[in-house]
């Protein structure tokens, strides 16, 4: 099964095909990199973030009734994302409707005042460009923290997960394409 990726304009120019490189390696799979026309809604004022639940919705609305778009879709978005009861979160996905969001608005470097860095922004957007499109694929959350699966709450839990998925998780994903 392939797997779209959606790059919205507004997110990080140059990095695509680097952060599209490494989701194959992970996932073992090649990604298309789609262009379509999307708008981003969701925008909270008071937040001054995008709830990550209305973009799915939108995306859910928009792909799978408009564009002959077939396999699962991950948004790559530079807004920055939340969800009820949380006061971000990196990525979200939607396993029933096969939609996924990813925002790099906290991968970058500078938004914790450290030096910019597009090696670092490109890594952890693939892991967790990986991460979301795992979960679109049949995967769930992973206790394993070197596992693409598991589910960073923090930057550094990002930084220290491979690019790679543990071996239960890899044969799950296998065990999955069989079927």
């Amino acid at each position: 099964m392939g797997v779209n990726i959606l790059w919205d304009r507004q997110a990080p120019e140059g990095i695509e095909l680097p952060v599209i490189r490494m989701i194959a390696r992970i996932l073992e799979r090649e990604p298309e990199l789609i262009d379509y026309p999307f708008l981003i809604e969701g925008y909270d004022r008071c937040r001054n973030q995008h709830d990550a639940q209305s973009i799915l919705d939108r995306l859910q609305d928009t792909f799978t009734r408009r564009y002959p778009i077939s396999g699962p879709l991950l948004l790559v978005t530079s807004r920055d994302l939340y969800v009820d009861g949380c006061d971000f979160v990196f990525g979200l996905a939607r396993p029933t409707c096969d939609v996924a969001v990813v925002s790099t608005a906290r991968l970058g470097n500078e938004y914790y005042g450290r030096t910019p860095d597009d090696a670092d922004l490109i890594d952890r957007t693939a892991k967790e460009g990986a991460h979301e499109l795992g979960h679109l694929l049949g995967l769930g959350h992973c206790s394993n923290p070197e596992c693409v699966m598991f589910q960073p709450r923090t930057l550094d839990e990002l930084d220290r997960k491979k690019k790679t998925l543990c071996p239960a998780c890899r044969k799950a994903l296998r065990a999955r394409e069989e079927n």
